[in-house]
């Protein structure tokens, strides 16, 4: 066992067992050796629908311009990305809009990212976007009456959560433990959780309740702030359109699946995302929602083959065969329902008053 592990199990040995989400923010924010705090993940252990092609990020960029002239073109908009990796899906939203002077003129861009090595490769990537950003730590609505535009593409999925398991005593907590040999492990509760969020009765014995009550927070947040200033925001993670009680989280390291509990900081921890549960918090917030829907059917409904085509014409022009099929391949990770296209989904926030977002119509 490593440092961090052998830090983890000396809280459990001194303080009891620690609920899952509070092992999964140290195991990926501790500032010494969680996963996030110490390296740049992207490539190295997956990679996100930005980092695939370029026509992600600027269909996203297209978007949110688009919204925000729906919107009566309200001054000094705010763009905010959670979780912006390597910055790559703002670069290429910015260098869409590049030609969209109105909405450009005032706006700031935020990007709220906790990762000091992760801001290193975001201010090098954003160099020269043209536009004024800043960072933050964590997300915090102005409250200066500035609209909210809104990104956040794979952030909710890794956020901690808590895990519950029906038993025959009840709906009692996964903990994280030590085992006899000081090794952590999984163990429950031995008392039910006094209050649950939902009435869970018809799921089956054994079954699992994950619940990201941060996340539901934030979006609550988004909504909240919508609702009262103005502007959008698009969610688009992996998940699930309806609350299951199926375990979805994962250890992921080199791109294959690892132990949760092994080596605490060198994996990347992460959960499926309840859509539901997201959806109401933005309701709660006085957001209109439109979504889930399959990240294919929204991407293709913004003219993804049409972009593709432009960009296969530049490459065929050229003769550059390595473009082209870098293009092909690009749509169909992006849209295949094998590959992103179905378990990737797409919620959005907008105001009561606005008109329905793009490639939300037919919702």
């Amino acid at each position: 066992m490593k440092a961090l592990g052998r830090r983890i199990a000396a809280l459990i040995a001194a303080q009891g067992p620690l609920s899952l989400a509070e092992f999964m923010t140290m195991a990926l924010h501790d500032p010494a050796a969680g996963y996030y705090a110490t390296r740049n993940p992207l490539g190295a252990d997956f990679v996100t629908a930005p980092e695939i092609s370029q026509m992600f990020g600027e269909l996203i960029g297209l978007w949110l311009a688009q919204t925000w002239n729906d919107q009566g073109k309200p001054k000094r908009p705010l763009l905010v990305e959670l979780g912006p990796g390597r910055g790559t899906l703002m670069a290429d939203a910015l260098r869409a809009t590049k030609r969209m002077v109105e909405f450009r003129d005032t706006l700031e861009v935020v990007l709220v990212e906790a990762s000091p090595v992760l801001r290193k490769a975001q201010a090098e990537t954003l160099r020269d976007c043209g536009v004024a950003v800043r960072w933050a730590a964590n997300f915090e609505p102005a409250n200066d009456g500035r609209p909210l535009f809104l990104i956040a593409n794979e952030f909710f999925d890794a956020l901690p959560i808590r895990q519950f398991v029906k038993t025959e005593r009840g709906w009692c907590e996964r903990m994280v433990t030590l085992d006899e040999k000081d090794a952590l492990t999984f163990a429950l509760a031995p008392s039910p959780a006094p209050l649950m969020p939902l009435n869970r009765d018809s799921a089956p014995s054994g079954g699992v309740y994950e619940q990201n009550a941060a996340g539901e927070a934030i979006c609550e947040q988004i909504g909240h702030a919508i609702a009262r200033d103005g502007g959008a925001a698009l969610v688009i993670d992996y998940g699930y359109s309806a609350p299951g009680y199926g375990e979805t989280l994962q250890a992921v390291k080199g791109h294959a699946f690892s132990d949760v509990l092994s080596d605490p900081g060198a994996s990347d921890l992460s959960a499926h995302v309840d859509f539901k549960a997201l959806l109401d918090a933005a309701r709660r917030g006085g957001a209109a929602v439109y979504g889930p829907l399959e990240q294919g059917r929204f991407l293709l409904s913004l003219g993804l083959r049409e972009r593709a085509g432009v960009l296969s014409n530049d490459a065929r022009a050229r003769s550059d065969i390595a473009t082209l099929d870098s293009v092909r391949l690009a749509v169909d990770h992006l849209v295949n329902p094998e590959q992103m296209g179905h378990l990737f989904k797409v919620l959005a926030m907008v105001p009561k008053s606005a008109p329905t977002p793009p490639g939300f119509q037919q919702c």
